[in-house]
């Protein structure tokens, strides 16, 4: 039995030395973004407890009556913090769907509530007199609830990869899946602790798949950046069409010089939500830098792509009827059918066609000045 103890207080003590050291990775990560460092803090802070609190129990409950009011404590605690861990997982991957629907957080309160009137009702779990533990006549409110957090953290994770248009479903899925085996195998078989190093092992992978998730996004606007970009361009290969589309902001720099760099970090937040609003999820783009727009889309169908490409003028149009010195966008697309792939041909054609579109709108703005000018003349 001392033997055993000691098995568990080792691989225990490994656990927190890890998670530990995950706590430091990623209060010093310039990948992640800070709200994750503190969702990340909280998950770490989180599960070391709750892994001191089963250590607690093993101790405490070696028959040994003394220690009776400790093994109720460290029971209280481990099964009232447990159901929070996927909600910490979910609030890793998107804080915001907590902050929104809070009423996800009542299953996790009732069964708090549960667990704390548990010593004396034996709902949750009961430690006799004689400091041995048993599962309470009301064990199923902690499943049932532990379950339904898991539920969400599945339901988070396909949301998550649906606004962002981002390909995380299926490491997320089996990250999950890898999470609900881990814990579920304790829940079946008490004396198998596992959980607590599915869940360290989990933290990490999470870690290393936000930190690339995170490193993917550009912070102002909240596309995708350049690298991003580079890294779908390699993995193009010629089996499947697709088209690109090279956009940017007309006269940008004059925004800049008259109205201000802050200005125009407004302006380009602003196009970038217009552009986000107008596309469907055949398309994602990229900030390449300064104002300049790349989109990838699976549509090869000329007059779709011009359906979509009307759809970003006309939200921006909308916009620059609140704000006039919102300005307009230029654009250019390539199309490419399938065969021997030359990408950056593709991306030279799209960025040629989007500069012939600015001639053509200088062009036509020019007459329309002349226009005036006769008119006024007369």
């Amino acid at each position: 039995m001392i033997n055993t103890i000691k098995t568990y207080i080792a691989t225990y003590s490994i656990d927190i030395v890890a998670l530990l050291f995950l706590c430091f990775l990623s209060h010093r990560s310039n990948m992640l973004n800070n709200y994750r460092k503190k969702t990340f803090l909280f998950g770490i802070v989180l599960t070391v407890i709750i892994i001191l609190s089963e250590a607690g129990t093993i101790l405490a409950g070696n028959e040994n009556i003394g220690l009776r009011n400790l093994n109720i404590c460290c029971n209280v605690v481990g099964f009232a913090l447990t159901p929070i861990i996927p909600l910490a997982l979910i609030a890793i991957s998107d804080i915001s769907i907590i902050q929104t629907h809070k009423f996800i957080l009542i299953p996790t309160l009732i069964n708090i509530i549960a667990v704390a009137l548990s010593p004396v009702f034996k709902l949750v779990f009961y430690v006799d007199i004689n400091n041995h533990y048993e599962r309470g006549n009301s064990f199923l409110i902690f499943i049932v609830i532990y379950i339904i957090n898991l539920i969400l953290l599945v339901i988070s994770t396909f949301h998550t990869g649906k606004v962002r248009n981002y390909p995380i479903k299926g490491k997320m899925t089996a990250l999950t899946l890898f999470t609900i085996t881990g814990t579920s195998i304790q829940l079946a078989l008490p004396t198998v602790y596992s959980s607590w190093h599915c869940v360290t092992l989990a933290l990490i992978l999470y870690f290393l798949l936000l930190s690339e998730f995170d490193s993917s996004f550009d912070p102002l606007t909240g596309l995708y950046n350049r690298v991003a970009f580079e890294k779908a361009a390699k993995q193009m290969t010629g089996r499947k069409a697709f088209s690109v589309i090279v956009l940017d902001i007309n006269d940008f720099k004059s925004i800049n010089d008259t109205y201000g760099h802050d200005h125009g970090d407004i302006v380009l937040k602003k196009v970038a939500a217009s552009i986000r609003k107008s596309l469907d999820n055949q398309y994602t783009c990229y900030r390449i830098g300064g104002d300049e727009f790349y989109i990838i889309c699976k549509e090869t169908k000329q007059e779709r792509i011009e359906y979509q490409l009307r759809n970003i003028t006309n939200v921006l149009a909308e916009e620059r009827g609140i704000d006039s010195c919102l300005p307009t966008i230029a654009y250019g697309y390539s199309i490419f059918h399938g065969g021997s792939l030359d990408f950056q041909k593709i991306l030279k054609d799209a960025d040629k066609q989007m500069y012939h579109f600015k001639k053509l709108k200088r062009a036509e703005a020019s007459q329309v000045g002349d226009v005036s000018e006769l008119s006024s003349d007369k």
